[in-house]
Protein backbone atom coordinates (compact mmCIF):
# COMPACT_ATOMS: atom_id res chain seq x y z
CA UNK A 1 0.00 0.00 0.00
CA UNK A 2 2.93 2.24 0.62
CA UNK A 3 4.11 1.41 -2.80
CA UNK A 4 1.21 2.37 -4.20
CA UNK A 5 0.75 5.32 -2.69
CA UNK A 6 4.57 6.63 -3.12
CA UNK A 7 4.00 5.93 -6.78
CA UNK A 8 0.81 7.80 -6.62
CA UNK A 9 1.70 10.76 -5.09
CA UNK A 10 4.29 11.62 -7.99
CA UNK A 11 1.83 10.59 -10.72
CA UNK A 12 -0.70 12.86 -9.40
CA UNK A 13 2.07 15.71 -8.90
CA UNK A 14 1.34 16.08 -4.81
CA UNK A 15 4.89 14.68 -4.57
CA UNK A 16 7.84 16.90 -6.33
CA UNK A 17 9.23 15.31 -9.48
CA UNK A 18 11.88 17.16 -11.47
CA UNK A 19 13.14 17.05 -15.08
CA UNK A 20 16.28 16.84 -16.46
CA UNK A 21 15.99 19.20 -19.34
CA UNK A 22 17.54 16.31 -21.10
CA UNK A 23 16.33 12.71 -22.02
CA UNK A 24 16.85 10.11 -18.81
CA UNK A 25 17.12 6.54 -19.05
CA UNK A 26 16.39 4.59 -15.95
CA UNK A 27 17.90 0.69 -15.53
CA UNK A 28 16.61 -0.82 -12.87
CA UNK A 29 15.05 -4.14 -11.35
CA UNK A 30 12.34 -5.21 -8.96
CA UNK A 31 14.29 -6.75 -6.48
CA UNK A 32 17.11 -6.34 -3.47
CA UNK A 33 20.48 -7.22 -5.07
CA UNK A 34 21.92 -7.32 -8.41
CA UNK A 35 20.27 -8.71 -11.35
CA UNK A 36 22.91 -7.05 -13.95
CA UNK A 37 21.67 -3.63 -13.84
CA UNK A 38 25.26 -2.53 -13.70
CA UNK A 39 26.62 -3.86 -16.96
CA UNK A 40 23.74 -2.96 -18.68
CA UNK A 41 24.08 0.59 -18.14
CA UNK A 42 27.80 0.41 -19.44
CA UNK A 43 26.30 -1.65 -22.01
CA UNK A 44 23.75 1.54 -23.10
CA UNK A 45 26.57 4.37 -22.63
CA UNK A 46 28.39 2.91 -24.81
CA UNK A 47 26.10 2.00 -27.42
CA UNK A 48 24.71 5.69 -27.56
CA UNK A 49 28.42 6.76 -27.60
CA UNK A 50 29.20 5.15 -30.57
CA UNK A 51 25.71 6.67 -32.02
CA UNK A 52 26.60 10.59 -31.63
CA UNK A 53 25.30 11.11 -28.00
CA UNK A 54 27.92 12.13 -25.25
CA UNK A 55 26.04 10.21 -22.00
CA UNK A 56 26.61 10.15 -18.62
CA UNK A 57 25.63 7.76 -15.48
CA UNK A 58 24.22 8.89 -12.70
CA UNK A 59 24.16 6.81 -9.61
CA UNK A 60 22.86 6.50 -6.12
CA UNK A 61 26.76 5.52 -5.30
CA UNK A 62 25.44 2.84 -3.05
CA UNK A 63 27.69 1.40 -0.35
CA UNK A 64 29.57 4.99 -0.31
CA UNK A 65 28.90 7.72 2.25
CA UNK A 66 28.16 10.57 -0.24
CA UNK A 67 25.36 13.23 -0.18
CA UNK A 68 26.36 15.72 -2.11
CA UNK A 69 26.77 15.44 -5.99
CA UNK A 70 29.94 14.04 -7.20
CA UNK A 71 31.89 13.47 -9.77
CA UNK A 72 33.60 9.95 -9.94
CA UNK A 73 37.22 9.10 -11.48
CA UNK A 74 39.30 5.93 -11.30
CA UNK A 75 40.91 7.37 -8.17
CA UNK A 76 38.11 7.77 -6.26
CA UNK A 77 37.66 5.88 -2.82
CA UNK A 78 34.57 2.43 -3.41
CA UNK A 79 34.27 3.38 0.23
CA UNK A 80 32.90 7.12 -0.40
CA UNK A 81 31.54 7.03 -3.89
CA UNK A 82 30.44 3.22 -4.08
CA UNK A 83 32.08 0.33 -5.76
CA UNK A 84 30.02 0.15 -9.17
CA UNK A 85 30.13 3.75 -10.01
CA UNK A 86 34.27 3.37 -9.97
CA UNK A 87 33.74 0.74 -11.99
CA UNK A 88 31.77 2.23 -14.15
CA UNK A 89 33.89 5.17 -14.49
CA UNK A 90 36.61 2.86 -15.34
CA UNK A 91 34.56 0.72 -17.97
CA UNK A 92 32.17 3.51 -20.00
CA UNK A 93 34.37 6.54 -20.62
CA UNK A 94 32.08 8.86 -19.84
CA UNK A 95 30.63 11.14 -16.93
CA UNK A 96 29.64 9.27 -13.62
CA UNK A 97 28.50 11.12 -10.99
CA UNK A 98 26.58 9.98 -8.07
CA UNK A 99 24.91 11.49 -4.93
CA UNK A 100 21.65 10.99 -3.13
CA UNK A 101 19.05 13.62 -4.61
CA UNK A 102 19.65 12.06 -8.70
CA UNK A 103 17.47 15.53 -9.81
CA UNK A 104 20.55 17.54 -7.79
CA UNK A 105 23.25 15.12 -9.31
CA UNK A 106 22.28 15.66 -13.02
CA UNK A 107 22.06 19.55 -12.26
CA UNK A 108 25.52 19.73 -10.83
CA UNK A 109 26.48 16.83 -13.57
CA UNK A 110 25.01 19.05 -16.82
CA UNK A 111 27.36 22.39 -15.34
CA UNK A 112 30.17 20.83 -15.27
CA UNK A 113 29.83 18.85 -18.62
CA UNK A 114 27.25 21.12 -20.72
CA UNK A 115 28.10 18.55 -24.00
CA UNK A 116 26.00 15.93 -21.75
CA UNK A 117 22.99 15.32 -23.77
CA UNK A 118 21.16 11.72 -22.22
CA UNK A 119 21.26 10.19 -18.65
CA UNK A 120 21.60 6.59 -18.08
CA UNK A 121 20.50 6.13 -14.64
CA UNK A 122 21.48 3.25 -12.89
CA UNK A 123 19.60 1.20 -10.20
CA UNK A 124 17.21 4.29 -10.88
CA UNK A 125 13.95 2.36 -11.25
CA UNK A 126 12.09 3.66 -7.94
CA UNK A 127 13.63 7.23 -7.79
CA UNK A 128 10.49 8.91 -8.96
CA UNK A 129 11.94 12.00 -7.96
CA UNK A 130 13.69 12.42 -10.99
CA UNK A 131 11.50 12.06 -14.16
CA UNK A 132 12.49 9.48 -16.73
CA UNK A 133 12.07 9.41 -20.51
CA UNK A 134 12.22 5.77 -20.70
CA UNK A 135 12.27 3.01 -18.00
CA UNK A 136 14.12 -0.51 -18.08
CA UNK A 137 13.88 -3.29 -15.60
CA UNK A 138 16.18 -6.16 -15.38
CA UNK A 139 15.20 -9.72 -14.07
CA UNK A 140 17.15 -12.12 -13.55
CA UNK A 141 17.41 -15.95 -12.86
CA UNK A 142 16.11 -15.20 -8.96
CA UNK A 143 12.96 -13.94 -10.90
CA UNK A 144 10.68 -12.48 -7.77
CA UNK A 145 11.75 -14.75 -5.38
CA UNK A 146 8.90 -15.91 -2.79
CA UNK A 147 6.72 -13.26 -4.50
CA UNK A 148 6.34 -10.70 -1.41
CA UNK A 149 7.73 -7.40 -0.85
CA UNK A 150 9.91 -6.52 1.75
CA UNK A 151 10.39 -7.18 4.55
CA UNK A 152 8.86 -10.46 3.74
CA UNK A 153 10.53 -10.91 0.56
CA UNK A 154 12.84 -9.74 -1.77
CA UNK A 155 10.82 -6.87 -4.29
CA UNK A 156 10.92 -3.34 -3.73
CA UNK A 157 7.90 -3.25 -5.84
CA UNK A 158 5.06 -5.52 -6.97
CA UNK A 159 5.62 -7.34 -10.17
CA UNK A 160 3.32 -5.73 -11.86
CA UNK A 161 5.44 -2.85 -12.08
CA UNK A 162 6.96 -4.36 -15.08
CA UNK A 163 3.85 -3.61 -16.93
CA UNK A 164 4.44 0.01 -17.02
CA UNK A 165 8.01 -0.21 -17.90
CA UNK A 166 8.91 0.31 -21.44
CA UNK A 167 11.14 -2.62 -21.66
CA UNK A 168 11.88 -5.92 -19.66
CA UNK A 169 15.34 -7.39 -20.19
CA UNK A 170 15.58 -10.62 -19.12
CA UNK A 171 19.33 -11.82 -17.83
CA UNK A 172 19.75 -15.79 -18.28
CA UNK A 173 16.19 -16.59 -17.49
CA UNK A 174 12.90 -17.47 -19.95
CA UNK A 175 10.65 -16.82 -16.86
CA UNK A 176 9.83 -13.54 -17.82
CA UNK A 177 9.29 -12.48 -21.31
CA UNK A 178 11.68 -9.71 -22.70
CA UNK A 179 15.45 -9.08 -24.54
CA UNK A 180 17.25 -11.40 -23.46
CA UNK A 181 20.70 -10.81 -22.40
CA UNK A 182 23.70 -12.80 -21.31
CA UNK A 183 26.80 -11.50 -19.69
CA UNK A 184 30.69 -12.59 -21.56
CA UNK A 185 33.61 -12.38 -20.89
CA UNK A 186 36.16 -15.42 -21.03
CA UNK A 187 39.76 -13.55 -20.13
CA UNK A 188 41.28 -12.83 -16.08
CA UNK A 189 43.88 -9.99 -15.89
CA UNK A 190 45.98 -9.87 -13.06
CA UNK A 191 45.60 -7.12 -10.34
CA UNK A 192 48.73 -6.10 -9.92
CA UNK A 193 49.12 -5.65 -13.33
CA UNK A 194 45.83 -5.19 -15.77
CA UNK A 195 48.71 -6.14 -19.04
CA UNK A 196 49.10 -9.88 -18.07
CA UNK A 197 46.33 -11.33 -19.32
CA UNK A 198 45.05 -15.34 -18.81
CA UNK A 199 41.90 -17.45 -20.59
CA UNK A 200 39.86 -18.74 -17.62
CA UNK A 201 40.53 -22.33 -19.39
CA UNK A 202 44.05 -21.87 -18.46
CA UNK A 203 43.36 -22.15 -14.77
CA UNK A 204 41.63 -25.19 -15.21
CA UNK A 205 43.46 -28.80 -12.66
CA UNK A 206 44.55 -25.88 -10.62
CA UNK A 207 43.14 -25.57 -7.09
CA UNK A 208 41.66 -22.09 -7.30
CA UNK A 209 39.76 -19.37 -5.13
CA UNK A 210 36.79 -17.49 -5.96
CA UNK A 211 35.37 -14.80 -4.37
CA UNK A 212 31.98 -12.79 -5.02
CA UNK A 213 30.29 -9.91 -2.95
CA UNK A 214 27.82 -9.56 -5.31
CA UNK A 215 24.06 -9.74 -5.52
CA UNK A 216 23.90 -13.22 -6.51
CA UNK A 217 27.40 -15.11 -5.85
CA UNK A 218 26.92 -18.02 -7.35
CA UNK A 219 26.24 -16.44 -11.13
CA UNK A 220 29.85 -15.64 -10.80
CA UNK A 221 30.84 -18.94 -9.81
CA UNK A 222 28.97 -20.87 -12.47
CA UNK A 223 30.31 -18.74 -14.78
CA UNK A 224 33.51 -20.10 -14.13
CA UNK A 225 32.07 -23.30 -14.09
CA UNK A 226 30.83 -22.74 -17.52
CA UNK A 227 34.48 -21.65 -18.40
CA UNK A 228 35.92 -24.96 -17.07
CA UNK A 229 37.33 -23.85 -13.80
CA UNK A 230 36.86 -25.54 -10.38
CA UNK A 231 36.72 -23.57 -8.01
CA UNK A 232 36.49 -23.29 -4.02
CA UNK A 233 33.56 -20.88 -3.66
CA UNK A 234 33.87 -17.71 -0.86
CA UNK A 235 30.46 -16.26 -1.26
CA UNK A 236 29.97 -12.52 0.26
CA UNK A 237 27.35 -9.79 1.16
CA UNK A 238 26.41 -7.59 -1.97
CA UNK A 239 28.80 -4.42 -1.71
CA UNK A 240 30.94 -6.13 1.36
CA UNK A 241 33.61 -3.54 2.07
CA UNK A 242 36.76 -5.79 1.58
CA UNK A 243 39.60 -6.22 3.99
CA UNK A 244 43.39 -8.27 2.97
CA UNK A 245 42.01 -10.69 5.57
CA UNK A 246 38.89 -11.58 3.68
CA UNK A 247 41.42 -12.89 0.35
CA UNK A 248 43.69 -15.02 2.95
CA UNK A 249 42.83 -18.53 2.54
CA UNK A 250 45.71 -20.22 3.89
CA UNK A 251 47.36 -21.06 0.70
CA UNK A 252 48.96 -19.29 -2.00
CA UNK A 253 46.53 -21.06 -4.88
CA UNK A 254 45.38 -18.09 -7.31
CA UNK A 255 42.34 -15.81 -6.15
CA UNK A 256 39.65 -14.88 -8.96
CA UNK A 257 37.74 -11.80 -8.33
CA UNK A 258 34.93 -9.71 -10.19
CA UNK A 259 35.94 -6.55 -11.36
CA UNK A 260 33.36 -5.29 -9.04
CA UNK A 261 34.80 -6.14 -6.03
CA UNK A 262 38.07 -6.06 -7.19
CA UNK A 263 37.84 -1.93 -7.15
CA UNK A 264 37.61 -2.10 -3.54
CA UNK A 265 40.64 -4.91 -2.78
CA UNK A 266 43.25 -2.53 -4.87
CA UNK A 267 45.24 -1.23 -1.94
CA UNK A 268 46.22 -5.27 -1.18
CA UNK A 269 45.94 -6.92 -4.45
CA UNK A 270 48.65 -9.38 -4.83
CA UNK A 271 49.80 -10.95 -8.25
CA UNK A 272 48.17 -14.43 -6.99
CA UNK A 273 44.80 -12.28 -7.58
CA UNK A 274 43.10 -12.11 -10.80
CA UNK A 275 40.00 -10.35 -11.73
CA UNK A 276 37.41 -11.34 -14.52
CA UNK A 277 35.71 -8.15 -16.56
CA UNK A 278 32.45 -9.16 -17.97
CA UNK A 279 30.30 -7.09 -20.26
CA UNK A 280 26.47 -7.26 -21.08
CA UNK A 281 25.53 -8.98 -24.74
CA UNK A 282 21.57 -8.11 -25.23
CA UNK A 283 19.83 -9.04 -28.46
CA UNK A 284 20.76 -6.96 -31.15
CA UNK A 285 17.20 -6.35 -30.99
CA UNK A 286 17.35 -4.06 -27.69
CA UNK A 287 20.06 -2.21 -28.99
CA UNK A 288 17.60 -1.22 -32.30
CA UNK A 289 14.49 -0.86 -29.97
CA UNK A 290 15.94 1.67 -27.67
CA UNK A 291 17.47 4.02 -30.52
CA UNK A 292 14.50 4.36 -32.41
CA UNK A 293 12.51 4.38 -29.21
CA UNK A 294 14.46 7.86 -28.24
CA UNK A 295 14.17 8.83 -32.03
CA UNK A 296 10.39 7.95 -31.50
CA UNK A 297 10.33 10.25 -28.26
CA UNK A 298 11.78 13.07 -30.62
CA UNK A 299 15.75 13.11 -28.55
CA UNK A 300 18.36 13.38 -30.59
CA UNK A 301 22.28 13.84 -30.26
CA UNK A 302 23.51 17.15 -30.18
CA UNK A 303 26.11 16.80 -32.69
CA UNK A 304 23.34 15.37 -35.41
Amino acid sequence: MLVFLRRAGYALRLLRSTRAGIPVIAIGNLTVGGSGKTPLAIHVAELLKGQGWSPAIVSRGYGGTVTVPRGVTLASDPAEVGDEPVLMARRSGCPVWVGAERAAVVAALRRAHPDCDVVVLDDGLQHYALRRDIEIAVVDARAFGNGFMLPAGPLREPRTRLWTVDAVVAHGTDRVRGYAMRLEGDELHRATDARERRPAKSFAGQRVHALAGIGDPDRFFQHLAKLGVRVAPHPFPDHHPFRAADLEFGDEAPVLMTEKDAVKCKRFAKPTHWILPVRAAPDPAFDAWLQRRLGELGHRPKAA
